[in-house]
């Protein structure tokens, strides 16, 4: 039944049944924790991962499948748990920027690699460095969780449109940044 069931009826059977919650964490953990080692390194990824779902398991009865599925719930919870790392993330950004070696291996470089060739990594880094928590937490979401627009603005507890604009703003402010590091070195 768990592995067949659609979110609403997860939910109801979690509700009744505090074990069946395993079938969240079966189904929906691989994507949080793409999005949150992406987002942090791979120790605080894993640690990050399993908080969402310890925090997600204290807040079940709170699950509203009216309100959206259980994929952007725990993607909403995962960005909040992400967010108390914010300190951390920055001053990581800030090393790339600067082109430190030693930590250009993390998981942000994975994903500035993907974006760009080796040399772009303290550029990038300084673009995201760029945007807003807003800007920044929507095109990641994007990005490492491969969230939809849709699934986002769940996750965010924003509308569709704003998730649209922020990135929107985002891309334009990381295209703006990039290009004039280019135009002026």
């Amino acid at each position: 039944m768990e592995e067949r069931a659609d979110d609403a009826e997860l939910a109801a059977l979690f509700r009744r049944d505090p074990e069946s919650f395993t079938a969240v964490y079966d189904r929906y953990h691989r994507d949080v924790y793409r999005y949150v080692s992406g987002r942090l390194d791979v120790q605080a990824g894993e640690d990050a991962a399993a908080e969402t779902f310890l925090v997600a398991f204290g807040l079940r009865d709170r699950f509203d499948p009216e309100r959206g599925g259980l994929r952007p719930w725990l993607f909403g919870i995962a960005t909040n748990i992400v967010a108390r790392h914010r300190r951390r993330e920055a001053r990581h950004y800030k090393a790339l920027a600067r082109g430190r070696a030693e930590t250009a291996d993390g998981p942000e470089s994975r994903v500035v690699a993907t974006v760009a060739a080796q040399g772009m990594r303290p550029r990038v880094a300084r673009a995201l460095l760029g945007l807003n928590q807003g800007e920044r937490d929507v095109l990641l979401l994007v990005a490492l969780g491969q969230l939809t627009h849709e699934e986002v603005a769940q996750a965010l507890g924003v509308s569709y449109g704003t998730v649209g604009s922020r990135l929107s703003r985002a891309r334009k402010k990381l295209n703006k940044t990039l290009n004039r590091e280019d135009l002026h070195g």
